[in-house]
């Protein structure tokens, strides 16, 4: 039964204080893990729930963490996450990105020392409904796809964000991993006992497999976008090394390709990367904007090969999503339910969701 998305928040925000997280802290974490729930993100809202729990159990994650700033000029900032979730400090870097980039034109914050961030599109949209172009990326600890070619694990699922702002209040907002689906979404696969479509995983042996447990406890793979050498995984493999270069060597996060003896556990010392740019160093004001709204709207209106599925941009089927979600509910799957019931009993949170 789908759940109002006030209640949905307002669940998420009392387990996080449950855990011990700052008030304030925890109404931002809550607010971007509901919004990628409200707009069909379900790979990165409360699905992450039993993952944060099972890291914080481990001491992987600072609940209590505070973010800093380490060093900045005029068009830069580094932020030292302090080990907590990456919600919190990722916001105030884009923040900061979006304050310096208003005054100097543009400006980048990198986040080290930090943990899963949520939905990257949350963050570069904070950029487009400021007037500026957004970017972000973000790397990963959990290593759990193969480059191409290769029988060995070298990176994680490694997102990609662009947004841009539109004249007529629709922002262009691409968020998208650099393998075939989120991790995420095998996961969810996984928690509801369902087989995974063809293409998202890898057996040990690199075979096709459609077991959605077969990557994390089985010694398989997901896919590079792309899927296959034959269908350009190389593609998504040479995006996710460029994500890793963005968001860890320029951040001094650890490489996930590190010395096995020295890399941290699973959630530990993630790199993100944001950018903000003001498109008025190169346009009159509100040209750009008018020209975004012209080429979407003109992407829109291409004639579909299925008059029941129109051609939609990037961020369309969120928007659509989320006006659907606020009126119906959110929907959540009965096993992902009763772990995240059982996680806010073992924290004394109360249970809004019934």
């Amino acid at each position: 039964m789908p759940t109002p998305y006030a209640a949905h928040r307002a669940q998420l925000n009392a387990i996080l204080l449950a855990w011990g997280m700052r008030e304030e802290n925890a109404e931002r974490t809550a607010d971007v893990l509901s919004w990628a729930d409200l707009h069909g993100i379900d790979s990165h809202g409360i699905s992450m729930i039993p993952v944060y729990d099972e890291r914080r159990r481990a001491g992987w994650i600072k609940i209590d963490a505070q973010p800093r700033i380490v060093r900045q000029t005029p068009v830069s900032v580094l932020v030292d996450a302090g080990n907590g979730l990456g919600h919190v400090p990722s916001h105030f870097a884009m923040e900061l990105a979006i304050e310096k980039a208003k005054q100097s034109g543009m400006a980048i914050a990198a986040v080290k020392n930090s943990a899963h961030f949520g939905a990257a599109g949350y963050y570069t949209l904070m950029a487009a409904s400021a007037g500026l172009i957004g970017m972000a990326c973000t790397s990963a600890t959990n290593v759990q796809v193969a480059p191409t070619f290769g029988k060995q694990a070298k990176f994680g699922t490694d997102p990609w964000s662009f947004a841009a702002p539109s004249a007529d209040g629709v922002p262009f907002l691409l968020d998208m991993a650099t393998t075939t689906v989120a991790a995420g979404r095998i996961r969810n696969k996984a928690n509801e006992g369902v087989p995974t479509p063809d293409g998202w995983v890898l057996d040990s042996e690199g075979r096709p497999s459609n077991d959605p447990l077969v990557a994390k406890q089985k010694g398989g793979f997901l896919t590079s976008l792309g899927g296959s050498p034959e269908n350009s995984s190389y593609k998504g493999y040479g995006l996710a090394a460029m994500v890793n270069i963005l968001a860890s060597c320029l951040s001094g996060a650890s490489l996930i390709t590190g010395p096995t003896q020295t890399r941290k556990p699973q959630g530990m010392d993630i790199g993100h990367f944001f950018m903000a740019i003001d498109p008025d160093l190169f346009r009159d004001p509100g040209e750009f904007e008018a020209d975004v709204a012209q080429f979407c709207g003109a992407l829109r209106a291409t004639t579909p090969m299925d008059p029941t599925q129109p051609v939609m941009v990037a961020g369309d089927p969120q928007w659509k999503n989320a006006e659907k979600r606020m009126v119906e509910g959110i929907p959540v799957g009965p096993g992902l339910l009763r772990q995240v019931r059982q996680i806010a009993q073992a924290a004394a949170a109360p249970w809004l969701l019934d």
